[in-house]
């Protein structure tokens, strides 16, 4: 294989730090410089957890009259046969302006598009919050960003409540009791262990985001089923309550095993990919523990979600949820869902692109604007990940091996950091205070973040040209762009492949600017622009030298995903993995990072997890772990029509807003709503019909 060709000429290069580099200045560093202010942020107001919800029956439910007519008709069992023994109840008193009013439609709009709606087998519905309205998870963590950190513990969902064993190393977690999906099948522990043995723990299942691995819940953790509504975690640390949040989106979200389960390689004759592609877009109303299904499809028009008439949550009046009849998804681009949600033919934005900051301002203040808009914190950060694997992920060639060698070296690391002009970087996507100087880690948005631990290569260009030289690469035949020695890749330029999400337009903005300000580095940038579903392959197989990523939860509320922070298991870093069948090669450093979020993992005192979050954004930042590009806040754009809204609703932090808002909650009075359903008063049909039925 190419990746194990060792040549002597590349010695130099694969050393953390050379000989010379020993005997040469030493790169300053400092913190980085304190974030300009910005924009009002939207200031949240903080609650109990156990204000939110709670389980418990209640002596009469009700649901819209319309979908009683379907229950009168003989066409659906009574209402109370299709809710739990216990459902799950809203309270009135987290909810911003009360108990709702049935009706309406919530307009999104998207740039990407459905592969079909096996989500466990790693299938996109196209992102948006699409598979977030269709898919619910043992725990859920997103409306967390409104309790104090001190009572911060993942919110009970499918599994509605759990106890440790005396000695922390067991977790009993009891299911919700008489649950159905959206076609009225049961909803019981055999879904559970189905996701977890054949998608999990099934190396030949990559389940959407790519988090989903037995990494992401401990080392030999595993999980059995004690009776249909109970399942036993075992772990070999004790009270580890972060994997928790390993529980929710996007890592836990069990599919319908009565349907993927007679597909799946393991119970039929076919293949992985058939098995992953056994329920295209096409394929209407796919059974589903949301609160709404999909039963229309137009490529590179609409998808329309019906309401689940089996949804298992309700007010604390009885109502079923949710309020919302129907949600579209028209599919158009990234960009287009701001322009949409100022105008008010959409409902919703995660305005996340700051070349639309300043427009949607402007349209905003105007009294007569269809949309208000709200800013949080900054916890929207873009980083340059450099594919540090050296034995085979991604099956390199020599040009790529030789890649990664340099991305290994430190030296080369703090020579790319330091040739990077931050603030252009920031007043190339806006003008003004809202982007700020990233050295990378943390995000400056989150509880956890401390300044003082953050080290910050100052931009620097002639003392990383210098570095450059000092570990062997120069500019050889004169054309602007430093050569591999003799002997590496040919001795050709040095030449680079960034991986890029072409769906989005900061994405694309950014690796633009990476491409002259490293050619003045003299490296050669090639933009490998791919759209979300291509990308997102890419980058898990680990076929990229380089990627410009936007980050994910575990930087912005840490205990999220936390175990993504650093590369404690072979499939749980976004850019060092281990090739099927080897270990994981990793850096000293990275060890220590491991080490660290082990520890925070498995530690109960918050001074303690404090203290080691300190000691990881040292040696993240100090590491150049990744390579920190620019960060600043996003708003949340919601029409005004929509009640139920938390204030202060950030758009991203422990999931995204579509998640923290809580929309099966959110309702439109009786006086705003408008005429947008497409499939007025009907229902999903059966799984494979063609659409909703009367």
């Amino acid at each position: 294989m190419p990746y194990t060709r060792r040549l002597t000429s590349i010695t130099l290069l694969s050393m953390g730090v050379s000989a010379l580099a020993l005997s040469a200045n030493a790169f300053e560093t400092t913190t980085p410089p304190v974030p300009p202010e910005f924009p009002a942020e939207a200031k949240v107001t903080y609650v109990p957890r156990d204000s939110i919800l709670e389980f418990k029956a209640l002596d009469s439910y009700s649901q819209p009259d319309w979908v009683a007519k379907f229950e009168e008709a003989g066409k659906l069992p009574p209402l109370k046969e299709r809710l739990p023994e216990e459902p799950l109840v809203y309270k009135t008193g987290n909810m911003p302006d009360g108990i709702g009013v049935y009706g309406d439609t919530l307009r999104h709009v998207v740039g990407g598009r459905p592969e079909g709606w096996n989500y466990i087998a790693g299938q996109s519905q196209g992102w948006g919050g699409i598979d977030i309205a269709l898919s619910e998870c043992l725990t859920r963590t997103a409306p967390l960003f409104q309790v104090e950190a001190d009572e911060t513990e993942p919110l009970p969902n499918l599994a509605k409540s759990w106890e440790w064993s005396e000695d922390g190393h067991k977790l009993t977690m009891h299911l919700v009791k008489g649950a159905k999906w959206s076609d009225g099948e049961a909803f019981n522990a055999d879904d559970v262990m189905f996701y977890w043995e054949d998608a999990v723990l099934d190396p030949q299942v990559s389940p959407l985001g790519g988090g989903a691995s037995p990494e992401a819940f401990g080392e030999g953790t595993t999980l059995a089923k004690i009776d249909d509504y109970t399942v036993e975690w075992t772990f070999k640390t004790a009270f580890p309550k972060q994997y928790l949040y390993s529980m929710a989106y996007p890592n836990f979200c069990p599919g319908p095993s009565h349907m993927l389960k007679p597909v799946h390689p393991k119970y039929s004759d076919n293949t992985y990919n058939q098995f992953k592609n056994a329920f295209p877009p096409e394929y209407m109303n796919m059974p589903v523990m949301g609160a709404w299904v999909p039963v229309e499809y137009r490529p590179d028009d609409i998808i329309v979600l019906r309401r689940n008439p089996f949804y298992w949550k309700v007010d604390e009046e009885g109502h079923q949820l949710p309020y919302i009849n129907e949600l579209h998804y028209k599919l158009s681009t990234w960009a287009d869902r701001d322009v949409q949600a100022v105008a008010g033919s959409g409902d919703l934005s995660n305005l996340e692109q700051p070349e639309n900051f300043v427009a949607s301002l402007k349209r905003a203040a105007d009294p007569d604007a269809p949309a208000r808009l709200a800013f949080g914190p900054r916890l929207i950060g873009y980083n340059l990940l450099m594919n540090f694997s050296g034995n085979g992920w991604g099956n390199p060639d020599e040009r790529e091996q030789a890649v990664r060698e340099l991305n290994r070296n430190h030296k080369f690391r703090q020579a790319v950091t330091s040739a990077l002009d931050r603030k252009a970087i920031g007043d190339s996507l806006v003008k003004g205070p809202f982007t700020a100087i990233y050295p990378g880690g943390l995000s400056s948005g989150t509880s956890f973040y401390d300044r003082a631990s953050t080290v910050y290569y100052p931009f620097d260009l002639e003392a990383a040209k210098a570095a450059l030289k000092e570990i062997g690469l120069e500019d050889t035949d004169n054309d602007g762009f430093v050569n591999f020695p003799a002997g590496t890749a040919g001795g050709k330029n040095v030449e680079i492949v960034v991986l890029v999400n072409n769906g989005y337009t900061t994405d694309k903005s950014l690796a633009e600017g990476l491409v002259g300000q490293m050619a003045k580095l003299g490296i050669r940038l090639v933009i490998n622009a791919l759209d979300s579903n291509q990308r997102d392959s890419a980058h898990y197989s680990g076929r990229f030298d380089w990627a410009v990523r936007r980050n994910s939860t575990e930087l912005s509320s840490v205990v999220q995903n936390t175990e993504q922070l650093a590369p404690v298991g072979p499939r749980t870093s976004w850019n060092h993995r281990a090739p099927e069948g080897k270990e994981l090669d990793i850096m000293p450093f990275e060890k220590e990072m491991a080490e660290v979020v082990n520890r925070f993992i498995g530690s109960q005192d918050n001074a303690e997890k404090a203290a080691l979050m300190k000691d990881y954004q040292k040696l993240y930042t100090e590491n150049l772990y990744t390579i920190g590009l620019t960060e600043y806040p996003g708003a949340l754009i919601i029409n005004k029509r929509f009640s139920n809204v938390p204030a202060g609703t950030p758009i991203y932090m422990f999931n995204w807003a579509e998640d923290s808002i809580i929309r099966e909650r959110m309702y439109v009075s009786a006086d705003k709503q408008g005429n947008y359903e497409l499939f007025s008063e009907q229902l999903p049909g059966k799984p494979g019909d063609g659409g909703p039925i009367n």
